[in-house]
């Protein structure tokens, strides 16, 4: 009874919520950086596990993801954002394309957004 309670809940576990996409997984980010000084803005295509040099900071992509049905749909990416000079950490973490507000980088001059992933 046991295995049987086991094996239903590790069945539970594996299947998506009611109501939740699935994921792909994207070959690249393309973000988007802003000076805020002067209001230039640049963007960028940075494949995943690369990182490019935005402005004045080092921005590497472990991750993009997007919602399998729709490509064009919310993208959210994992990034690091450094200081490449001294490889000061500024930001780490998920940041999500229709909400860049929600997982901010906080930087005084600069701002770094993800605008959607690319796929293979």
């Amino acid at each position: 009874m046991r295995r049987l309670a086991a094996a239903l809940t590790a069945a539970l576990l594996a299947m998506p919520a009611w109501g939740q996409e699935q994921a792909a997984q994207g070959s690249a980010a393309v973000l988007r950086a802003l000076d805020k000084v002067n209001g230039h803005f640049m963007d960028a295509e940075v494949a995943v596990g690369a990182s490019a040099e935005m402005f004045g900071l080092l921005v590497s992509v472990s991750e993009c993801r997007y919602p399998a049905e729709n490509p064009t749909g919310d993208a959210f990416a994992y990034l690091l954002v450094r200081d490449p000079r001294d490889g000061a950490q500024h930001f780490s973490g998920w940041m999500i394309a229709s909400s860049p507000a929600l997982n901010a980088l906080d930087h005084n001059r600069y701002d770094v957004w993800v605008i959607r992933c690319k796929s293979s």
